[in-house]
């Protein structure tokens, strides 16, 4: 139910006379606005005439007592009503640092500015309080005693690096550069409050969250866009909030530890609930009968789900999503170091389609009688498949959503092994032969597809490991592989006269040929960990590098992959077709979808 909808100034919004504060509720997003909204704001008001509308906001007013002080939660609107009262702040800080005497209109006007920051009398309360993600709450606090409004305030370390008092510093140097361009400084600042106190907001206020949520979408026309993840919480809470009042602290501290789950990657939190819907699809047609989950839809689908037991949905996302955690490696599997490491190898292989079937084989493994043996043949497959289908783009990236939906389905009506032999014949039915794999392994792989490359060179080289030559070739450091491809004859427009001999017979154009045809084959490629180290040397250099301790750190690295290096004086389009050949065998055997039983 609306209770109000009016025009106000900011000056009236922000009575010095009234004991109103602004809350952020926590489950509300963090301050996201950045310089473009900042500079946008700030020209807005510069530009127009007094009375620029700001736009809307909405608060929920549960008040009773009208003699203390009216907290109105601010559902929707925080991002402008926070930069506002950023803004307020700078100016604020700069009548402080004017060199003048003020007389006493303008006395008065600046403690007015201040009352609009934080109530007036001796227990200093600020007008707006933001939530307390990412220290927004005490960011802001912060401004206001770097503003002087505040008399304490503790500092929150890192502060100066987040977008609160980035703003505040950004405001500050905007209006201190505005009045240097005019003559008369104090006349410039007493204009630019006029125009922050006349601009005007329309104040709409209800009685519940149910209510602002009906009206939160539609009214949301000068925010940060909401993603779907922001509408389905928001949803969310609406609705547990009026089915169990005064418990949404709870229920946002649970819907946290499915965030928490699944990261601050947006994309992967937007794919888990398109995955979670289309995996349990025939559960839950009755609910919301849409075909498949989309980007598109996602709200449509969720809202209806939310609906129908908000609370029994929210129970059910916190167990699903700490499983999703598992199956995209975020999260170990428990006491399952074999599984854990093959799924990591099928987020290396992209085979981020196939968690929608995995979702459910982990959420139903005891109904469906699944042991840990058959999750990690299971797992195998879907290696095997990936490496295959982004080798050869089959099937279509179009129809592995249908392919893992229809297996989520008929999986579900099986019991062990037979699990297991149904989606080893499913995948063998959609994958690529092995005439289509061997002709996309022999071509230009690393052009193609850099991630399949790595994986499958890596997995050769650990197939050929043992105890006391293994090594970690997925190791990181900074943001990057320490073991990287090698491109053997180098791949860069400008061939080395050296190359150009050795591969051309001198023919630089026939070299450049042989680039084109051969740079990118898999023969071609090898791992280093000292990539930058060897670039465009020769092979021989390449061969034989040592660094200052003298450490191989060329071909005689003692890696399987480089021992035809190792033994080779030379390197020609010859040697790349043979070990091509060799290369792409082992690839066949170790991806063999109709051996992955044996």
């Amino acid at each position: 139910m609306i209770k109000s909808v009016d025009n106000y100034a900011v000056s009236a919004l922000l009575s010095v006379d009234d004991k109103v504060i602004y809350t952020i509720p926590r489950y509300q997003r963090e301050y996201t606005w950045g310089k473009w909204q900042w500079d946008t704001l700030f020209e807005d008001l510069i530009e127009n005439a007094p009375c620029y509308f700001l736009g809307s906001i909405i608060c929920i007013n549960q008040s009773i007592d009208t003699l203390k002080v009216q907290s109105l939660e601010l559902v929707d609107g925080q991002q402008r009503v926070t930069t506002l009262s950023i803004l307020m702040a700078a100016i604020y800080r700069c009548y402080s640092d004017l060199d003048i005497d003020l007389d006493e209109d303008e006395i008065v006007a600046k403690l007015n500015l201040k009352h609009k920051l934080a109530l007036k009398g001796k227990n200093v309360q600020a007008r707006l309080v933001p939530q307390v993600q990412n220290n927004n709450q005490q960011d802001y606090f912060w401004v206001l005693k770097e503003a002087k409004v505040f008399k304490e305030s503790e500092y929150p370390p890192h502060a100066g690096n987040r977008r609160i008092l980035r703003a505040y510093r950004h405001f500050y140097n905007r209006i201190t550069s505005y009045l240097s361009q005019s003559k008369d400084s104090l006349l410039a600042l007493t204009e630019l409050i006029e125009k922050v106190n006349t601009a005007t907001l329309v104040k709409i206020e209800v009685a519940s969250h149910s209510d602002a949520y009906t009206l939160f979408e539609s009214l949301n026309n000068r925010g940060v866009p909401l993603t779907a993840i922001d509408l389905i919480k928001n949803k969310l809470l609406s609705k547990l909030e009026s089915d169990d009042e005064g418990q949404i602290d709870k229920h946002f501290n649970n819907w946290m530890k499915v965030l928490s789950s699944l990261g601050d990657d947006y994309a992967i939190q937007e794919r888990f609930f398109r995955h979670n819907y289309n995996a349990f699809k025939p559960l839950l047609k009755d609910i919301a009968n849409v075909p498949v989950a989309t980007k598109s839809n996602l709200i449509h689908i969720y809202e209806k789900l939310i609906s129908h037991n908000a609370e029994k949905f929210l129970n059910k996302m916190m167990y699903l999503s700490a499983l999703y955690a598992q199956i995209i490696s975020k999260n170990l599997v428990p006491e399952q170091p074999k599984l854990t490491y093959l799924l990591k190898d099928l987020d290396r292989v992209q085979g981020t389609p196939s968690h929608l079937l995995l979702l459910i084989l982990f959420a139903e493994k005891d109904s469906l009688n699944i042991t840990d043996e058959i999750l990690e043949k299971i797992t195998q497959l879907l290696i095997a498949f990936f490496v295959r289908r982004n080798t050869t783009d089959k099937p279509a990236t179009r129809d592995l959503t249908k392919i893992f939906m229809d297996l989520s389905s008929e999986v579900t009506l099986l019991k062990g092994e037979c699990i297991y032999d149904l989606v080893s014949s499913t995948l063998i039915r959609v994958s690529a032969d092995d005439k289509t794999f061997i002709k996309g392994l022999s071509g230009n792989i690393y052009d193609d597809n850099k991630a399949v490359c790595r994986f499958v060179l890596c997995a050769i080289e650990q197939s050929h490991m043992t105890r006391e030559t293994e090594r970690d070739l997925w190791a990181v450091k900074g943001n990057q592989f320490v073991w990287t491809i090698e491109h053997i004859f180098p791949q860069g427009d400008n061939i080395p006269k050296v190359w150009v001999d050795m591969m051309a017979g001198g023919d630089e154009i026939l070299a450049h040929e042989f680039k084109d045809s051969h740079v990118h084959k898999l023969g071609n490629l090898t791992i280093s960990g000292y990539n930058s180290t060897l670039g465009t040397k020769s092979f021989i250099e390449k061969r034989d590098r040592k660094d200052q301790k003298g450490r191989a750190v060329g071909y005689n690295n003692g890696l399987y992959l480089n021992k035809m290096l190792c033994d080779s004086d030379s390197w020609s389009v010859n040697n790349i077709d043979s070990r091509t050949q060799e290369l792409v065998s082992q690839v066949l055997d170790l991806f063999s979808l109709s051996s992955q039983d044996k």
